[in-house]
């Protein structure tokens, strides 16, 4: 049986896929701390990953991974809230990539 926010995470991602030259920024939220990666669902690739595991703030967190993106050369991105609302901490999370100047 599916919760649902797994309901709505297979929902988003049925229509979401990361390329590329746009690859899916995926965020992934557990009760401590909150993930985020830059994929491409074509290769199979992942281009940069973050974690606040070391204590950094959640804006600061999207921040860094515009960084890594930006430092590889990716300045678009898909944005995959992984079924979550798009509130309090993933909303951080994706005002500190854009400030960063990831564009999604």
């Amino acid at each position: 049986m599916m919760t649902k926010r797994q309901s709505r995470h297979k929902r988003v991602r049925a229509k979401i896929k990361g390329t590329k030259e746009r690859p899916r920024l995926s965020v992934f939220k557990s009760n401590k701390y909150i993930y985020a990666q830059l994929i491409d669902d074509v290769d199979g690739k992942v281009f940069a990953a973050v974690s606040n595991r070391k204590g950094e703030a959640t804006g600061e967190l999207g921040k860094l991974l515009a960084k890594k993106a930006t430092d590889k050369g990716i300045k678009l991105a898909v944005f995959d809230r992984g079924g979550y609302k798009f509130h309090g901490k993933v909303l951080e999370l994706a005002k500190g990539a854009r400030e960063g100047g990831l564009k999604f």
